[in-house]
């Protein structure tokens, strides 16, 4: 989430490559994919078609509403 937060819209790939080179982590992109259909199953981020790619755009409105609800 970091990832997309920094940056408006990225791929599946850049996601992975970002993970991997940035954070040096070592993770497939299934597994991302699943991490990240979780994620849209929460409302947390949403994914598009941009003519032949998909992209995940971060979406904050559900974490600004359970913020706000803290807050009351």
């Amino acid at each position: 989430m970091d990832e997309l937060s920094e940056r408006n819209e990225l791929t599946l790939y850049e996601i992975t490559v970002r993970l991997i080179m940035k954070h040096n982590l070592s993770i497939s992109r299934q597994a991302i994919a699943k991490h990240l259909s979780s994620l849209e199953d929460a409302g947390l981020v949403i994914s598009k078609r941009k003519g032949k790619y998909r992209v995940i755009i971060f979406n904050n409105e559900p974490l600004k509403d359970l913020l706000k609800g803290w807050l009351e």
